[in-house]
């Protein structure tokens, strides 16, 4: 019997009804409590770069090395074999898993005592972080239907400002007084990740696959699926501007703490973690959850918000950003870095949203993979080691304040770029869209 259009949709929202809805946000609120340790033990070296600097005996050129680099090129290759398994397997088992070896590999870093140490430390926390968004997308996929996955990932990916917020409170609170313990940090970060991966092992299901299972698509080899999705022309072009728009925010949340305390002397260190800490918890948090709001309200008429939203979100942000490491006021930088903040969290959820909801049903966590791949190789990577390079290369002649100062202006071009990509790729969105339903059903 041939399976109509009507027919695929009841039994999907059939599928989505199974699960209750308090079942489903708790999966949401563990899922987003695992990206937020993510980004603890990603961030939390661009926050002691400072003391790890001091202690080591580092230039700015090996501290983007550390940051930037050695954390991301296995994190971004071994993403892809990890989302082949989770399209096939157990995509809770691999979340449980790669948190726990993050974790562990962030208490490890904060036993090394030679940079060669902590970097291959740092490429272990980026092999086991590889397993944790894209079987995580994937999941909440099959746990919301496509008409809220925006605001469902947008809700997870404030797993991004919660986890920089808590590395700063973390920081703060084991700083305090003027020690620069920075390996007592990476442990103290670490060591809980273990234990909520084996919360999560214990109370989360693996849910049912979404989608019609009868489709074309669904029966197409996984390899050819992946070639459907690589013809994608908003896939891509959400891709790239995601991308660049990430190498401006990496760039930023690894380095303004170095360029804080170098431009500012004598500043009070706690104080200062504290409040960009809140800032990243309230204003960049708030921006992640309105983006996603907004684009599920808007893209029930016109698709083209997906890119439309995080478009005007950056022409706000971007300029407020230029200003804030200009002024000469501490309190004047954070208030135009928090408009940043809040505006650039627009772009998380439609982004990470059109990655699941254009992808062949059987490779959903491939998609994301493949996302992160080209996203890393080129944000995280590229961001915060392009930053360390410029500013080494410019300490000579300008000094180390005004050497960091330029190398953080330069990243307004890739903001800039990512503007245009998203505008271009909300005008392809529609047709995509509609592409997408037919085929997945």
């Amino acid at each position: 019997m041939t399976v109509t259009t009507s027919d695929t949709l009841v039994t999907a929202q059939e599928d989505f009804n199974q699960v209750s809805k308090p079942y489903r946000t708790y999966v949401l609120t563990i899922l987003t409590l695992v990206y937020a340790f993510n980004f603890i033990d990603r961030q939390i070296i661009g926050i002691l770069s400072p003391f790890i600097k001091a202690d080591l005996g580092l230039n700015d050129a090996q501290l983007g090395w550390l940051k930037g680099i050695y954390f991301a090129v296995l994190y971004t290759f071994v993403g892809i074999p990890i989302a082949w398994l989770a399209d096939r397997y157990s995509r809770v088992n691999i979340v449980a898993i790669s948190l726990t070896l993050w974790s562990g590999f962030t208490a490890l870093s904060g036993m090394a005592t030679t940079y060669t140490q902590l970097a291959l430390a740092r490429v272990g926390v980026g092999i086991g972080e590889a397993g944790g968004s894209p079987p995580s997308h994937s999941i909440l996929s099959d746990l919301y239907p496509k008409e809220q996955r925006a605001g469902a990932l947008a809700i997870y990916s404030l797993g991004i400002p919660f986890g920089i917020m808590l590395a700063f409170f973390a920081s703060a609170f084991i700083l305090k007084g003027g020690d620069a313990n920075w390996r007592l940090v990476l442990l103290s970060v670490g060591l809980p990740g273990v234990l909520l991966a084996i919360l999560l092992k214990l109370t989360v299901k693996e849910p049912k696959r979404g989608g019609n299972l009868d489709t074309a698509a669904a029966k197409t080899p996984s390899w050819q699926s992946i070639k459907l999705l690589l013809t994608i022309p908003s896939w891509w072009g959400m891709c790239i501007a995601i991308s660049l728009a990430s190498f401006g925010s990496y760039a930023i949340s690894t380095w303004m703490i170095d360029f804080y305390l170098r431009a500012y002397p004598g500043l009070d260190l706690t104080s200062l973690l504290i409040k960009v800490g809140i800032i990243n918890g309230t204003a960049y948090a708030f921006g992640v959850w309105f983006g996603g709001a907004v684009t599920d309200k808007w893209g029930k008429t016109n698709k083209g918000a997906y890119g439309w939203v995080p478009a005007l979100g950056l022409v706000i942000g971007v300029p407020a950003y230029i200003l804030s490491v200009q002024v000469q006021d501490l309190n004047m930088s954070l208030a135009l870095l928090t408009i940043l903040l809040f505006t650039s969290g627009f772009y998380l959820g439609p982004s990470f949203a059109l990655a699941q909801t254009l992808a062949p049903v059987k490779v959903r966590a491939m998609s994301t993979a493949l996302f992160f791949f080209v996203l890393n190789i080129i944000a995280l990577g590229g961001g915060p080691t392009f930053i360390g390079i410029l500013s080494k290369s410019l300490t000579a002649e300008h000094g180390e304040v005004e050497a960091l100062r330029l190398s953080l202006s330069a990243v307004s071009v890739p903001y800039v770029l990512a503007i245009i990509v998203f505008i271009w790729t909300a005008r392809r969105i529609p047709a995509d869209w509609a592409a997408a339903e037919q085929r997945n059903g």
